[in-house]
């Protein structure tokens, strides 16, 4: 397996995948600080239980919204540009973060402009896609998105680097990595091969068609609730994890940093392999077993006593987390390749949507409840109904089977 993946790398433009890779882990990195961050932030300015859920949802909702602008964006004026544009916008918010921030009203904002950086995923999928043949489109996004590993990487040294300069010191020092990925990915990423609109008067129309085709596809709704549950639990998750083992087994924030560390690592190694078995299984039979899998580990969760217990839980719901996003976006490379980029900027947005709502909802519950059990039961009932729909959807269509890319 191991030959026919290098094979099946070497088959397109690998600078642009490194290129792609780096510019989603990277930013990554920075869509997820203020996750890093939580524990500090919430005992500076004493925040409740929802009040935790809501600072580190907001940048995720930021990246929902910011990425329904940016694929189509991307297809229109072309993915290594707008690549460019989100590094320096994710370099001015740090500098915001650095120099702002004193009260929990304004890391808020802070937190809502962060969000650019999680656009970053309608830029690099799309770049990927395009730097590879349809049989292999699978393995090359799942490459590219290897990149939420940047979470690992925000979750292991922001809590250290916080402990030891302050948190607000860590927002300078993510300046350096951004404005080395954007030399980069300047100099590794080829332009689009798609054709530039060839009338510049209709260059507005163009970006609202795109758009509009986007949202005219009946199955791209589907496919929104899909990841929502998936990348919107994987991301959800990764920024909520420092507070619930905090909070729940009151270990302290670099413990609970490298556990988070540890849980997002499962999840972004499992996303290739995603992309990988479905590209020759078919991705809606893998993701009908994977979802009723989620909810019996989310269902299995609220029996965990001991941190050991909860974090081997955690650990097997993340890396089907990560598997099942790979496994959805070889659905969408099979489904919309001439529209890739708003394809992956709409489903995008709704994952990035599903990651707010998780550790706000959590963040309720636990203020309502007193308990985080009541999170992952409600999020695994939300897995078991996407593991319906895709029976439903297996049984009256084919569209994801490899062999539609030709007919797309």
């Amino acid at each position: 397996m191991l030959k026919e993946s290098v094979r099946a790398l070497r088959s397109g433009h690998w600078p642009s995948l490194l290129g792609a890779w780096l510019h989603f882990e990277v930013s990554f990195m920075v869509w997820l600080l203020i996750g890093a961050l939580s524990i500090a932030i919430s005992e500076e300015f004493a925040l409740s239980g929802f009040q935790k859920g809501v600072l580190v949802g907001v940048p995720l909702l930021g990246g929902a919204l910011l990425r329904i602008v940016i694929g189509p964006l991307g297809d229109w004026v072309g993915a290594k540009t707008v690549g460019l544009g989100i590094l320096g916008l994710e370099a001015l918010a740090l500098l915001l973060g650095w120099q702002w921030g004193t009260s929990f009203g304004e890391i808020l904002v802070v937190g809502l402009i962060l969000g650019i950086a999680g656009a970053s995923f309608a830029i690099a999928l799309p770049i990927a896609s395009q730097a590879y043949p349809p049989a292999h489109q699978g393995l090359a996004m799942g490459v590219a998105a290897v990149g939420n590993s940047g979470v690992l990487l925000t979750s292991l040294f922001a809590p250290r680097l916080a402990a030891a300069f302050g948190w607000h010191q860590v927002f300078a020092l993510m300046l350096v990595p951004v404005l080395g990925t954007a030399c980069l990915f300047l100099w590794l990423v080829q332009p689009s091969s798609l054709p530039p609109p060839s009338d510049k008067k209709d260059n507005a129309p163009h970006f609202l068609s795109l758009l509009a085709q986007g949202l005219q596809q009946q199955s791209i709704y589907w496919l929104c609730g899909l990841y929502a549950v998936t990348f919107g639990g994987f991301v959800g998750l990764s920024s909520y994890l420092p507070i619930y083992f905090h909070d729940q087994f009151q270990v302290d924030m670099v413990t609970a940093g490298s556990l988070t560390a540890v849980s997002a690592l499962a999840g972004s190694v499992a996303r290739p392999l995603g992309g990988f078995f479905a590209d020759r299984f078919g991705g809606l039979r893998l993701l009908e077993g994977l979802f009723v899998l989620i909810m019996i580990l989310c269902l299995m969760s609220v029996l965990s006593s001991t941190i050991v217990w909860a974090l081997i839980i955690v650990l097997a719901i993340m890396l089907c987390l990560g598997f099942g996003n790979g496994v959805i976006f070889q659905v969408v490379s099979c489904r919309f390749p001439g529209i890739m980029g708003t394809a992956s900027g709409l489903i995008g947005a709704a994952g990035g949507l599903g990651g707010f709502f998780l550790p706000t909802c959590f963040g309720w519950l636990k203020d309502s409840t007193g308990t985080f059990s009541m999170g992952f039961f409600v999020f695994g009932f939300v897995s078991g109904f996407a593991a319906l729909s895709v029976m439903i959807v297996q049984r009256s269509t084919r569209f994801d089977r490899p062999k539609s890319v030709s007919e797309s």
